[in-house]
């Protein structure tokens, strides 16, 4: 499917999907009661201590919505790497969304008491922690100490030759010395006996305190950068959902097709004689794009500010408010159901199948899966690394 045939009613369903997400990693940030926003917001539902990062959690949500798609469609198996691991509340939306985390956790129903739970247990006292940790389902690789994501993507698909890693990698991320040199790991790559990697780097501007380096040298170098360590960039950049998605989509499909032409011409060849170009993603997008524009006269969205906690302090009328509007702009009535459900169409985007969850060392048999939390989504009777 090409952006031509991506129906305007998926095309909804997808921007649908994403606010939903959006709407559960603000939820887990900040909230402790009144889950679904059907009182007005007041100070005692929302956590005493604010802890999270929500800056990269948008991009992450944004790519992990349409690799529902690649897989559904495509049947690929498929290993999602997040090197913002502090994007811990969009993984765990996402893992809600699918299933997943119910079915590890059934206490965390997917209800609007499932919900509270969720939101309630995110950086709070005996719940988990605020970036992607060993208690989050499928999870391979925790990001809280960046530049490792790329190189833990590699080593998954050496030898695994049905196995696609696709690894988004932070711009702040990837000024790290061991994200750096990843960047090589390429060239050990065997199209004939190996899978492949799919690099999306997710330029937003900013890490902590400022601006990053990449994101601000023009596109031409950036190009010729990429390009010199082995790699064909596709780029994916803008601000309006709608559009977004649509590139987004369009671009996916180019870049698994090409994945699939060396691969398979390699493959049928049974050698290859010459190192590929292959294909990855430059996904630029707002830092903490969705969010909130300003907070008490300081731009946010697309600044350092929304790095962590856009909203830090709530003590004040005005910014219950603002919060209350912020996740409102998401319209949660039009994606859970009354019980807090998300809502069935919306839910039929998620790859389906009978999973069983593969705990313990090792590999071990499953069934047809959905997106694991940095794990492998798998085709039915596929193997996964727990």
């Amino acid at each position: 499917m090409t952006a031509q045939t991506l129906t305007p009613d998926l095309l909804h369903k997808i921007d649908a999907y994403w606010r939903a997400a959006n709407y559960l990693s603000v939820g887990q940030i900040y909230l402790m009661d009144n889950p679904l926003l059907r009182q007005p917001l007041q100070r005692q539902h929302i956590k005493p201590r604010l802890l999270g990062h929500w800056g990269t959690t948008p991009g992450l949500n944004f790519v992990y919505v349409h690799l529902n798609r690649i897989i559904s469609e495509r049947e690929v198996e498929l290993l999602y790497v997040t090197g913002p691991g502090h994007g811990g509340p969009g993984i765990l939306a996402n893992v809600y969304l699918e299933g997943t985390y119910s079915e590890v956790y059934p206490d965390i129903s997917p209800d609007a008491d499932g919900m509270k739970k969720l939101f309630r247990q995110f950086s709070f006292p005996g719940g988990v922690p605020s970036h992607v940790a060993p208690e989050t389902p499928g999870s391979i690789h925790e990001g809280g100490e960046l530049g490792y994501s790329l190189s833990h993507a590699y080593g998954a698909v050496f030898d695994n030759p049905d196995l696609i890693a696709c690894c988004v990698i932070g711009d702040g991320e990837a000024e790290t010395g061991p994200l750096a040199t990843s960047w090589h790991s390429n060239k050990f790559l065997d199209p004939v006996r190996d899978g492949a990697v799919l690099p999306i780097l997710h330029l937003n501007g900013y890490k902590i305190a400022g601006p990053t380096v990449l994101a601000r040298i023009p596109r031409d170098e950036l190009t010729d950068l990429l390009r010199g360590y082995g790699y064909e960039p596709h780029f994916v950049a803008g601000s309006d959902p709608l559009a977004m998605h649509r590139t987004m989509a369009e671009t996916l499909d180019r870049v698994f097709t090409e994945i699939s032409r060396v691969q398979q011409e390699a493959r049928t060849a049974g050698r290859f004689t010459r190192r590929p170009r292959w294909p990855m993603i430059v996904l630029e997008s707002p830092k903490g794009w969705t969010g909130p524009k300003e907070v008490d006269g300081k731009p946010i969205e697309g600044t350092f500010r929304a790095h962590q906690v856009p909203i830090a302090e709530m003590d004040g009328e005005e910014h219950i408010r603002l919060l209350e509007a912020w996740m409102k702009s998401y319209r949660p009535e039009e994606l859970f159901e009354k019980s807090g459900a998300l809502k069935a169409e919306l839910a039929a985007l998620a790859p389906k199948g009978p999973g069983v969850w593969p705990f313990g060392r090792g590999f071990r048999r499953v069934g047809a899966g959905r997106m694991r939390a940095l794990g492998v989504r798998q085709r039915p009777g596929s193997a996964t690394r727990s």
